[in-house]
């Protein structure tokens, strides 16, 4: 192939008015069927937003400007019909992000990268399908961009419209492997699980977003507390994206150390010196104010019982060899959560089984009398 612009023949439509949003509307109104994408400005601001929202039809794409402040409850009510598919690649992350931003509501996807896995795909970037299958060119340079950023770059709006453009392509050569191997059914419950994730709402203390903290002492992790609201404040301040204010590591140190003069701030080596002439003074302060406080106790879970354990583990290991055999991963055969459900409510029979793969109705059919034979090995089912 001569390369990504000969596939295209069309500009994209760039949205970034209410007028040109109706053009739009109106042009998909009866369609059953729509590519879409985002792209966020995850690496680049302190709280992610979607900043560009990618809407592929057969015939035309269009780039809609989500920081123009446009009313898109209209394209709520698409992604909400049923009777529309939606194709993504990678469907969790975009669907979250929507949720998140415009508490959107989701039915009917068709997600290109979880189809792919279920038929044993090992790579599974959007880049690398287009060249393998399609032979078309669509390089990376632009997945860490910042999206926030306008005018968007005409480089930038032709890499945005390829991640939905071919997208339908795609979808029919996934949905036909999958119809040839007996596969669609299983497909379609991913697909609805998918349309039910919900974003993370962060109510938790702040200390549980940084990797290690259940190593530290309960006084620690008052002043890891503390560091974490100190971070958070300066990220806020200057709209940056905590981990480029700080990183993990350092906070764990911090918290270890309890550093409480310059000096002894200074000895600790995750921290830069220009970090040390930025920060040092509000470190010393959080440190002293989470050494006042009370101590933060974690509630530590209860053990489970050895017969969960061994219910859980017997199968784990069935899962594995049946994913081996499939040449899938091991969640493809089940999903973790329903697997930990199973092991926990230890169904008897197939009835009760039924209730916790209620929303997986192609695996209960398919492996329902193995995994009764997993968990009460010698019951007749």
């Amino acid at each position: 192939m001569a390369g990504m612009n000969s596939q295209l023949t069309s500009p994209a439509v760039w949205i970034d008015h209410p007028s040109e949003l109706g053009k739009m509307l109106n042009t998909l109104n009866g369609l059953k069927q729509l590519s879409v994408d985002t792209e966020s400005n995850s690496l680049f601001a302190y709280q992610e937003q979607v900043c560009l929202i990618q809407i592929s039809t057969r015939n035309d794409d269009y780039l809609l400007d989500a920081l123009a402040g446009m009313d898109f409850s209209a394209l709520g009510t698409i992604f909400a019909d049923p009777s529309v598919e939606k194709i993504f690649h990678a469907a969790e992350y975009d669907i979250l992000c929507i949720k998140r931003d415009y508490d959107f509501e989701f039915s009917n996807i068709f997600d290109t990268m979880q189809a792919a896995r279920i038929l044993g795909y090992e790579k599974l970037g959007l880049a690398g399908f287009l060249k393998d299958i399609f032979g078309i060119d669509h390089g990376k340079r632009f997945q860490k961009a910042n999206w926030g950023s306008r005018p968007l770059t005409p480089p930038m709006r032709e890499y945005a419209r390829m991640d939905t453009h071919f997208l339908p392509r795609l979808r029919d050569f996934l949905h036909q492997s999958l119809v040839q191997k007996g596969m669609r059914e299983l497909a379609q419950e991913d697909f609805q699980r998918l349309c039910a994730v919900e974003p993370n709402h962060k109510n938790n203390p702040l200390y549980t977003q940084v990797s290690g903290y259940h190593y530290l002492e309960p006084q620690q992790l008052s002043v890891l507390e503390e560091l974490c609201r100190y971070r958070d404040e300066q990220a806020q301040k200057f709209d940056r994206p905590l981990f480029k204010v700080m990183g993990d590591a350092l906070l764990i140190s911090l918290a270890q150390a309890c550093p409480r003069s310059l000096e002894e701030l200074k000895s600790i080596k995750e921290l830069s010196p220009k970090l040390f002439d930025r920060y040092a003074a509000g470190l010393i302060t959080a440190v002293k104010n989470g050494l006042s406080l009370p101590p933060i106790h974690i509630q530590v879970r209860k053990r489970p019982s050895q017969a969960y354990i061994d219910r859980l583990e017997a199968l784990k290991d069935w899962r594995k060899k049946a994913a081996q055999q499939m040449g899938v991963q091991s969640d493809i055969i089940l999903p973790r959560d329903i697997l930990e459900n199973i092991a926990g409510s230890n169904p008897k029979d197939r009835d009760e089984l039924q209730t916790e793969m209620a929303d997986i109705p192609w695996r209960y059919e398919h492996f329902s009398k193995e995994i009764l034979k997993v968990i009460n090995p010698g019951k007749t089912t």
